[in-house]
């Protein structure tokens, strides 16, 4: 039999889940700089990358010892669109916990000092226009309420936003471009007003 290190990706993953053990010890010798500088260029935070690393290849250990692995894609590809969703699904996580929870009675949405110049009224049509925004966000296709999310609410830059969803940066502005124009015709259509 051929040494491991001189098997495709594909081989490797197939002797992996039949039991060969150190085949996954050679995937993971062969992709670990790579994938894991591909992650650190996203989240730009060496823990947060290594645990994502880490978790990806949890993941991937996990589904082919499943028996869910399919060999259509590129092992690669694959490993990278899993890091991608998981530091997707980090970033979300991280924008619900700096997030205050409006039910938490120690806490008065309305007694704070960024408002203080604001009455009662202005900070509830805020909060409404907010809501409302949100929903609208929600009914956008999937890649253009992406960008617009990594955009504003966690205020990437469109060169970050491109290497994060593996489009070039042209790709990324058109979806964000579409996106508005998606959210002008939604918030017209339901009557929803976006200004105060």
């Amino acid at each position: 039999m051929r040494n491991l290190k001189q098997l495709s990706d594909e081989e490797l993953v197939t002797a992996y889940a039949g039991g060969n053990n150190e085949a996954f010890d050679v995937l993971l010798l062969r992709h670990k700089t790579r994938l894991f500088n591909y992650i650190y260029q996203m989240v730009r935070d060496r823990d947060l990358a290594d645990d994502i690393f880490q978790e990806t290849f949890v993941k991937a250990i996990t589904t082919i010892k499943q028996g869910r692995y399919n060999d259509l894609g590129k092992f690669s590809a694959w490993l990278y669109r899993i890091a991608r969703n998981l530091a997707v699904d980090s970033f979300r996580a991280e924008k619900n916990e700096s997030a205050l929870s409006t039910d938490n009675a120690d806490y008065d949405i309305l007694n704070r000092r960024e408002l203080a110049e604001d009455t009662i009224e202005d900070v509830m049509v805020g909060l409404q226009i907010e809501e409302d925004l949100r929903r609208l966000i929600d009914e956008l296709p999937e890649v253009q309420r992406e960008v617009l999310n990594l955009r504003y609410y966690k205020e990437l830059s469109f060169k970050e936003i491109a290497e994060l969803t593996g489009v070039s940066i042209n790709t990324a502005l058109g979806r964000m471009r579409y996106a508005i124009l998606n959210l002008r015709r939604l918030a017209k259509e339901k009557s929803v007003s976006l200004t105060r």
